[in-house]
């Protein structure tokens, strides 16, 4: 299927068409709205001391929950989303690489080697030394 068949297959769509997804959105947003009201109309409403009392697990809490935290922690997290979700793009590849032929792979070669150019960076910038 090239791009002028699909602008034309676009075109021809009509608001009708969109119907079936609208009529399923509605019917989540009312189940979700339905669950939660009727969770807290019919649910429990004791509220002793004990249940209002901050869970610790059993350990005495201390100290202020708002001190400074490195960063390290938060970057960590993030280059695993980032290279994470780089594997998610793979799948679409992995699915049509005989359609997409040749022109497919340099894209996907040139998708990996911006990823790696941007690892190279991190390494050299020293984002994953724990030691500071």
């Amino acid at each position: 299927m090239n791009l002028l068949s699909f602008l034309l297959d676009a075109a021809e769509s009509t608001s009708a068409d969109y119907l079936p997804i609208a009529i399923q959105l509605l019917f989540a947003a009312g189940f979700v709205g339905t669950m939660i009201a009727v969770s807290s109309w019919a649910g429990p409403k004791r509220k002793t001391e004990d249940k209002l009392h901050t869970f610790t697990s059993g350990i005495a809490s201390h100290g202020d929950a708002r001190q400074p935290m490195a960063i390290k922690y938060f970057l960590v997290a993030i280059l695993f989303v980032l290279f994470d979700v780089e594997v998610i793009f793979f799948y679409p590849y992995a699915v049509n690489f005989r359609e997409l032929g040749w022109s497919g792979f340099y894209a996907v070669l040139m998708f990996v080697a911006f990823f790696l150019v941007g690892f190279v960076y991190i390494i050299r910038k020293g984002a994953l030394n724990w030691e500071d």
